[in-house]
């Protein structure tokens, strides 16, 4: 079962730029090795780019999952970091780019003691779990992609 943002009580806000939105879920969040948290949306038609983000909270991150179409000097590339107590790790930039401005789609997130899996129907990316985390407990969704619906499994 598909859950709507109505039905998870979404956090959104506006930023900057203006077309940037975020969605944040944490503290109910308890997302084990082996599950998947499925995110379905749509990238904007004049994205920049937009990040996927998942850990404990916004200062400890198992995996930012970032795409970029054109920002931060990157064209056409995407960024994986993490993020302890606040401090960012060492980026890890993947040469594959699968993404097109207005796409609908879905990112499938699974992880386990070593490694997190990113999927889409037409890629896999895989990064280390370099804090060893035994679960999720926070979700955000930033930049200029509109979520349309998470899905735990």
């Amino acid at each position: 079962m598909w859950l709507w943002e109505e039905q998870l009580g979404l956090t959104r806000r506006f930023s900057f730029p203006p077309s940037s939105l975020a969605c944040y879920l944490s503290g109910k969040l308890d997302v084990e090795p082996g599950e998947c948290i499925k995110v379905k949306g749509k990238i904007l038609s004049d994205a920049k780019g937009f990040a996927v983000n998942v850990g404990k909270d916004s200062s400890t991150l198992m995996l930012h999952f970032n795409p970029r179409f054109d920002c931060h000097g990157d064209v056409n590339t995407i960024v994986c970091n993490s993020k302890e107590d606040g401090a960012w790790g060492e980026e890890d930039r993947k040469a594959d780019f699968p993404f097109q401005h207005g796409d609908k789609i879905e990112i499938c997130i699974s992880f386990d003691a070593t490694e997190v899996k990113v999927k889409l129907p037409e890629a896999e990316f895989e990064f280390p779990n370099r804090m060893g985390m035994e679960k999720i407990q926070y979700l955000a969704v930033e930049g200029d992609f509109k979520v349309k619906a998470i899905k735990f499994s």
